[in-house]
C-alpha cells in the first residue's frame, strides 16, 4: 500500500502520529490511547485517540507489535516523519566542541578516521562508521633514516604537509649511503605523483637502466614505496566503532535482531557499498529498515554523509547506524558536522 504524504492526514492524525513517533523513537516502547490522552496536549478521549490509531494502522504508517500494546511506527511511518514532519535539533555547544577538540588532535589521517568512527558512536549511542579515503597521497618528500639492527625508518611528508612512518625490516646491514641515495631519488624524481603513479614510473626507470641508483639503492626505493602500497591495500574500507552500544537494555527482548545487524556489520563490503551510494549525495542521506535489502532482518537504519576534501571532492562517507528508533532529529545534524570537520583536515 502506497505511503500516503503529510498533505493528506488531518490535522488531528498528524499531531497523534507525531506522538507515537516521538514517544517509540525517545523509549522505543509502542504508545498507547491512554499515554497520548493522559498527557493532555490533545484534548481528546482515548477513544478518539484509539479511532485515529487504527486509522494510521490502516495507512501503513502504524503498527500493533501485540494486541492492547500501542502502536509504533513502521519503516514506511518513520520515512514520512523524517522527510515531512521532523524538526532538527542543531548540535550543542558541548557535542561541537567533544568533535572539533577530538578531531584537532596531531596525528596520522587514519588516527583521525578511527577518532571520527568513535566520535560518531559515542555521541549518537549508536555504532560509528567511517569509510576510509580513497583519494590516494601525493608525495612531497620521503626519506630513510638508519634505526640500525637491520631496520630502517621511511618518512613520507604528503604535498598537504602530512607526516607518516613506517618501519623497514633490511636484508641485512645497508650503508647510509644507499638510504641517502634511495630518499634523494624519491623525493627529486616522484614528488607529486601518488605512491601508484610513482611506484609504476619507479619500476619502468630501473628496469629500462635510466636510474644511477646501485642494487642496494634500487632495492631500498622499491622496498620504500611498497611499504605504503601493502600498507593501503591491507587497510579495512571501513571502520566501525561501538559496536556494543547496539546491546543496550532495549534489545534483551529483541536479540536476535540485534545479531542480525552484528553479522550486518562483520561484512563491512555490504555495508560499505551501502555508504558508497550516499558519496554524490548533496545532503546527510538517511536509510530507513527494510527500505534496504541488507538490514530488511535487522531492522536496521543508516544516517550517511559524503566527507570532502579541501577542494570540495568527495573522498568517503562516514555516518551511524542501529535501530530504526535512533534519533533523527538529533543525529543528522551532528553526522553533517562531523563529516565537515573531518573534510577540514583532508588534503
Amino acid at each position: 500500500m502506497p505511503t500516503p504524504p503529510v498533505a493528506e492526514l488531518t490535522d488531528r492524525a498528524r499531531r497523534i502520529f507525531a506522538r507515537v513517533v516521538e514517544g517509540y523513537l525517545d523509549s522505543g516502547q509502542p504508545v498507547g490511547s491512554k499515554t497520548i490522552a493522559a498527557d493532555g496536549s490533545m484534548d481528546l478521549s482515548p477513544a478518539s485517540i484509539r479511532s485515529v490509531l487504527a486509522d494510521l494502522e490502516s495507512a501503513g504508517l502504524l503498527a500493533a507489535p501485540h494486541t492492547s500494546a500501542g502502536r509504533m511506527p513502521t519503516d514506511s511511518g518513520l520515512r514520512l516523519f523524517v522527510d515531512g514532519m521532523m524538526q532538527m535539533s542543531e548540535p550543542t555547544r558541548e557535542e561541537r566542541a567533544a568533535i572539533e577538540s577530538r578531531l584537532a588532535k596531531p596525528g596520522p589521517i587514519e588516527q583521525a578516521l578511527e577518532q571520527t568512527s568513535a566520535i560518531l558512536s559515542d555521541l549518537s549511542g549508536a555504532a560509528g562508521m567511517v569509510m576510509v579515503p580513497t583519494r590516494e597521497q601525493r608525495l612531497g618528500q620521503f626519506s630513510l633514516l638508519n634505526l640500525g639492527q637491520g631496520r630502517a625508518l621511511a618518512v613520507l611528508v604528503g604535498e598537504d604537509g602530512s607526516v607518516e612512518n613506517r618501519v623497514l625490516d633490511l636484508a641485512g646491514a645497508v650503508p647510509s649511503s644507499a638510504l641517502e641515495q634511495a630518499s634523494n631519488y624519491i623525493t627529486a624524481r616522484l614528488a607529486g605523483r601518488t605512491l601508484t603513479e610513482a611506484a609504476k614510473a619507479m619500476r619502468a626507470e630501473i628496469a629500462a637502466g635510466k636510474t644511477q641508483l646501485d642494487e642496494a639503492s634500487s632495492a631500498l626505493v622499491e622496498r620504500g614505496l611498497a611499504v605504503w602500497s601493502e600498507d593501503a591495500a591491507q587497510r579495512p574500507v571501513l571502520i566501525v566503532r561501538g559496536q556494543a552500544n547496539l546491546l543496550d537494555d532495549s534489545t534483551i527482548g529483541d536479540i536476535e535482531r540485534v545479531r542480525s545487524l552484528l553479522d550486518d556489520l562483520e561484512n563491512k563490503q555490504s555495508v560499505a557499498e551501502l555508504l558508497e551510494s550516499a558519496r554524490e549525495a548533496d545532503a546527510t542521506r538517511i536509510f530507513i529498515g527494510s527500505e534496504n535489502r541488507l538490514f530488511a532482518l535487522s531492522g536496521s537504519s543508516v544516517i550517511a554523509s559524503p566527507y570532502r576534501d579541501r577542494e570540495g571532492r568527495v573522498v568517503g562517507v562516514l555516518g551511524v547506524i542501529g535501530p530504526t528508533r535512533l534519533n533523527y532529529a538529533r543525529v543528522v545534524p551532528m553526522v553533517d558536522l562531523t563529516a565537515r570537520s573531518l573534510g577540514k583536515l583532508i588534503g
